[in-house]
């Protein structure tokens, strides 16, 4: 099994070092030890992820304590989190498929949501998608002239989210539709398209050409997605055709602000989604009781859970995704509000555990709130704050923040300064951004603006980009500014990290890619057909780019 053999590889690579030999607390008694290698041998005889769970760290809870006990101090020599951590960011939540290659079956990979892939190597650096120039392209496939949704790649699909600007079935008629399209990963054959309408409302009206702005998630045999229409939707991935349809306008009353726009986490039984409830044009809350925040049966489509907050203080709409973190033993999802407060619930029963405001001085910081997903690494979450690109009242300063997950309750800052009085105890650990005091006569007058980019996080770096002009890397433990680079360009994209790379679209038709480290290495800024809106991702040492107009598989020839 491909992905068992992945996961070996990464706990050899993090565990053992070069040359050393581990010695764990043995399944065959408290004072057998066996090596770690034995464990590996009955691990890859594993069917399932729980079984392979089990071989690695015993079968019984004493057993399961003393290796976490011992992958705890190795993971914290390394600065890494504890293994709780190592469990979530490597998807241990989903079953095995024997056809899985990579982890990003989903936005952001797992539900941590770390924009990070370990598995993928030997990833191209120089590569062009520029018409007849192209230089390291496997395949390439034709979308249509919009497209934000994907990609993602799983079970030997890749599936991507366009408009109906180049229609392949001449019945879909007019380019205001949103349009799941699946790929085979290996050669770009067309495989299945599904077709939404979008209403003709005012509501929809500036949203309507965009076509599908959110990734699906994938689970075995099924995919989630959510239309803009406000419908969540579990198709089949061989064919695309619907097992159920949830229309949440007409069951929950929901009102988006333009559109709906989420990428949905699976857990356990339970599908979760933001369900984009919003303001309207005049700047009303048409319905504060509709939920914002949702979790669904995923074999059924009925609601199990739904939470209405944040009710009448949505500040605009709310287009962010859930992630997943488990905290003190509980399973938590993080729901990002559109009042910039983060809501931790308990994921089976919807129980409110943890909140947090990220934005305790509007007044003073602008009406700043999430479009960038929150990425949980062990129990640290971080994200940036903005509004939605092209706002026409865009706020001049913002933050990305660091938060503790280990509190309960509500546990909002005073200020965006961890260090005041004021703040103790509550889960800001720090904060990076607002405006440079006193004011500079020239040149930047903020440490950072407003961000639609979720991060990208590890071995200790923070990797984030505003949603104009800089790309920055931080310390992720104390966030410090370590460097900046000035890409001249809009980000929409998140920055993708695989193969020692990151890889960042810009608004400005490239790729820009940079070496992992404390220090800024442009190693190559690549040219393609059109705008690069989505985040890039990788599955079978394949680098799939998605511009708005065609999607590329970019691999480096032998």
């Amino acid at each position: 099994m491909l992905f068992v053999s992945a996961f070996t590889g990464l706990l050899l690579g993090s565990f053992l070092g070069a040359s050393a030999i581990w010695l764990l607390p043995g399944s065959k008694g408290r004072d057998s030890p066996v090596s770690f290698a034995e464990r590996i041998q009955d691990a890859r005889r594993a069917t399932s992820l729980k079984q392979y769970w089990a071989a690695i760290t015993g079968e019984t809870a004493i057993e399961r304590r003393e290796f976490e006990r011992w992958a705890d101090a190795v993971l914290m020599s390394m600065g890494r989190g504890p293994m709780e951590h190592l469990e979530l960011e490597i998807g241990l939540a989903f079953p095995l498929k024997q056809e899985q290659t990579s982890p990003f079956s989903m936005f952001g990979g797992t539900p941590a949501r770390n924009m990070v892939n370990l598995i993928d190597k030997n990833l191209p650096t120089h590569f062009c998608g520029e018409d007849k120039k192209h230089k390291n392209v496997k395949w390439v496939a034709n979308l249509g002239s919009h497209s934000y949704g994907g990609p993602v790649v799983a079970g030997g699909r890749v599936f991507v989210g366009t408009n109906n600007a180049a229609p392949r079935d001449p019945k879909d008629k007019g380019r205001n539709k949103a349009v799941l399209m699946a790929f085979n990963e290996a050669d770009g054959k067309f495989l299945w398209q599904a077709v939404h309408n979008t209403p003709d409302e005012d509501t929809f009206a500036q949203a309507a050409i965009h076509g599908l702005l959110a990734a699906p998630a994938v689970e075995g045999d099924k995919l989630y997605y959510v239309t803009p229409a406000c419908e969540v939707v579990c198709a089949s991935v061989k064919d695309g055709k619907a097992a159920w349809l949830l229309a949440m306008r007409k069951e929950f009353k929901v009102s988006p602000y333009h559109c709906s726009n989420c990428s949905p986490l699976i857990h356990g039984d339970l599908v979760f989604v933001v369900t984009g409830n919003g303001m309207d044009d005049q700047g009303e809350i048409r319905a504060p009781e509709a939920p914002s925040f949702l979790a669904v049966n995923k074999s059924t489509g009925e609601a199990v859970w739904q939470s209405n907050l944040p009710g009448k203080n949505i500040i605009e709409g709310q287009w962010s995704n859930p992630a997943l973190a488990k905290v003190n033993g509980k399973d938590m999802v993080i729901f990002p509000g559109g009042d910039a407060v983060l809501y931790g619930f308990e994921a089976k029963s919807g129980e409110l555990l943890w909140k947090c405001n990220c934005n305790p001085q509007p007044e003073k910081d602008g009406k700043n709130y999430f479009v960038a997903t929150p990425v949980v690494v062990g129990t640290k979450l971080y994200v940036g704050l903005g509004q939605y690109p092209d706002n026409p009242q865009p706020t001049r300063h913002s933050y990305v923040v660091c938060l503790d997950l280990t509190g309960k309750g509500d546990v909002s800052p005073k200020t965006m300064n961890a260090s005041d009085a004021g703040n103790k105890g509550s889960a800001l650990v720090w904060s990076f951004g607002g405006p440079i005091v006193p004011r500079p006569k020239k040149g930047r007058t903020v440490y950072f603006g407003r961000t639609i980019s979720t991060c990208a996080v590890h071995e200790g770096l923070l990797y984030i980009a505003e949603e104009n002009n800089d790309f920055y890397c931080l310390d992720a433990n104390t966030g410090k500014l370590l460097w900046t680079h000035e890409t001249s360009a809009d980000h929409w994209a998140s920055p993708f990290f695989a193969d020692s790379k990151i890889y960042l679209g810009t608004g400005a038709a490239s790729v820009v890619v940079f070496a992992h480290g404390k220090e800024n290495k442009v190693l190559a800024e690549n040219d393609m057909d059109s705008r690069v809106l989505a985040t890039p991702t990788a599955s079978g040492n394949v680098l799939f780019v998605m511009t708005e107009q065609k999607l590329w598989a970019l691999h480096n020839k032998q």
